[in-house]
């Protein structure tokens, strides 16, 4: 019983949601989610539903007189669901109603700052930041503005990518669950992997580009990194690996170079989140959301930072 009982590890990451139009992205001032999530606290169940790829329904929590999003993805018919008595054994198939539904549940906090929100996935089906990014478009919680939800980067490697004279060796592992988050990217990186699905369907790709060293080849370096720092955004969110051997010239002509892990930058913190007290009440809600809360407190400045919401 300990065992299934015990408290996994939950990941909670951080994204900017920002406007997209025509492919770009750009910030907007902050935008008033609590006001916002106030005003769905009162409406329909089907006033809070998508039904797109998948179906989606938002409740509201609120936590010391702060609402945060609750994201449900609503289990599917034809899902096996089933319960089992941990002192007997004893299991029974669960079924779904017309009225009644399961779903995989995120929590969500919208942060005061920068439109940055904290997210933690309940299960590995629950809804992700492109669930939550599908939600909030299809609902149109704001109706003038088309929304787009991007990982938070650390700055201290965007600054790298912003440095860099030029790349000579990128290597890029993308899942075919991942290759529709390129969606939007105009680079050619972007352009040959979205090609590589189009042709074989879904497939997992890895791609290896690298250029020689020389004078000569400054040039396909410069088109490379180009093409990298387009996908560098979208990255932690579409790539399994992507890493890059980034080229930066000194002062008397030389070159050095640095490889930049550009999956492993984005903002993401690991929490145990307790399900139940020691009543056996449900405190799960409660304890991801305080999770959250306090990872955003302890990595304030460099979210701040991120965004371009810097104090003072």
């Amino acid at each position: 019983m300990a065992s299934i009982r015990r408290m996994p590890e939950r990941t909670i990451a951080f994204y900017e949601v920002v406007a997209s139009a025509s492919g770009d992205q750009t910030r907007v001032p902050a935008m008033e989610w609590d006001r916002a999530l106030g005003d769905l606290a009162t409406a329909t169940v089907q006033d809070r539903m998508v039904d797109k790829e998948m179906t989606l329904v938002g409740s509201v929590a609120t936590v010391l007189e702060q609402n945060h999003l609750l994201l449900h993805r609503v289990k599917d018919s034809t899902e096996w669901l089933s319960m089992m008595d941990w002192s007997t054994g004893e299991w029974r198939e669960l079924e779904q109603n017309a009225s009644r539904g399961f779903v995989d549940t995120s929590a969500i906090c919208f942060l005061p700052f920068g439109n940055v929100v904290g997210i933690m996935q309940g299960s590995v089906s629950a809804p992700s930041h492109k669930g939550l990014e599908t939600w909030l478009n299809e609902l149109h919680l704001f109706p003038d503005t088309r929304l787009a939800i991007r990982p938070v980067l650390s700055k201290a490697e965007v600054e790298r990518l912003g440095t860099a004279h030029g790349a000579s060796r990128i290597e890029i592992k993308i899942g075919n669950h991942k290759a529709s988050v390129l969606r939007g990217r105009n680079g050619r990186l972007a352009s040959f992997l979205r090609l590589a699905q189009e042709a074989y369907g879904d497939i997992n790709v890895t791609m290896i580009i690298s250029v020689p060293r020389g004078k000569a080849r400054d040039e396909d370096r410069q088109a490379l990194l180009d093409d990298l720092r387009d996908i560098a955004p979208v990255a932690p969110g579409a790539a399994d690996r992507a890493r890059a051997k980034l080229v930066y010239a000194e002062a008397d002509g030389a070159e050095r170079s640095r490889l930049v892990e550009l999956t492993e930058h984005h903002i993401t913190a690991k929490r145990r989140v307790s399900a139940v007290d020691d009543d056996g009440n449900s405190i799960r809600i409660l304890s991801a959301v305080d999770a959250i809360l306090d990872v955003a407190a302890e990595h304030e400045g460099e979210l701040r930072a991120a965004v371009g919401a810097d104090l003072g």
